[in-house]
């Protein structure tokens, strides 16, 4: 199993050298950013599977980088790192998504505890994911391609259909299947698989990627049922009849 990236947002060097190491240590991998610019940067743009995001952040501040963070990936797991006197924040941290906080000066067991609980309560992470069956098939991550059900050509003879996909194709499955049932926006998809910031950037690019990849689904007429188009709000992963593997 793929180890779990985590993304540290720290501008006190030794505090953040104390989480780095600690989380390399109980076998984590780690991202950091020692300002404001560049945690948000790395935020928007880094694959993560949890971010520890100090509030107090000189150039760009915790709470903003949560709030754009969210805008484009509602679902990030997020623990903010507060200063013992800052309640206010604390609470606005909550009220903008973030799933817990701890506050400073904070053990490293307790930091560790609370990091654990969230991965624990977060959805599965796409890349663990191996495939992912629909009404006509599976789509294998590994081998990077769709494959249908065996079916019966012209001469009576049994043949299996199977359409490649690329990388990018794949990663966008692999996304919209981690979040089934909810209707995720172009622009939540152009941060969250292209690593682009949506603004000022076109998002037809979603739309032929899904066309593609619901051309090379279409052969068994299941796809109209897999990839909705939720209106006014994006694409989702239809969990009917889905199982992940």
């Amino acid at each position: 199993m793929a180890k779990t990236v985590i993304l540290t947002v720290e501008d006190d060097a030794a505090i953040r050298r104390g989480i780095v190491d600690s989380l390399e240590y109980t076998g984590h991998q780690v991202l950091q950013a020692g300002d404001g610019i560049s945690g948000l940067e790395m935020a928007l743009k880094s694959e993560y599977d949890l971010l520890l995001l100090d509030l107090a952040l000189p150039g760009v501040s915790g709470l903003e980088i949560l709030k754009k963070l969210k805008k484009v990936r509602p679902t990030q797991p997020v623990i903010i790192l507060t200063a013992k006197g800052d309640e206010q924040d604390r609470v606005q941290g909550l009220r903008d998504g973030a799933d817990d906080y701890v506050v400073k000066p904070f053990s490293i067991k307790e930091l560790l505890a609370r990091v654990e609980a969230v991965l624990r309560r977060s959805p599965e992470r796409p890349r663990d994911v191996r495939s992912v069956s629909f009404l006509g098939g599976v789509v294998d991550f590994e081998r990077r391609e769709v494959r249908f059900r065996s079916q019966k050509s012209t001469e009576g003879e049994t043949a299996a259909t199977r359409a490649e996909l690329s990388e990018k194709e794949t990663e966008l499955i692999q996304y919209l299947v981690a979040n089934s049932g909810r209707a995720i926006s172009r622009e939540e998809l152009l941060s969250s698989v292209w690593r682009l910031s949506p603004k000022g950037i076109t998002t037809r690019t979603i739309d032929m990627h899904i066309a593609r990849l619901r051309e090379k689904m279409r052969e068994n007429k299941a796809a109209a049922a897999t990839i909705l188009t939720v209106r006014g709000k994006g694409y989702m992963w239809s969990v009917c009849g889905n199982g992940a593997n």
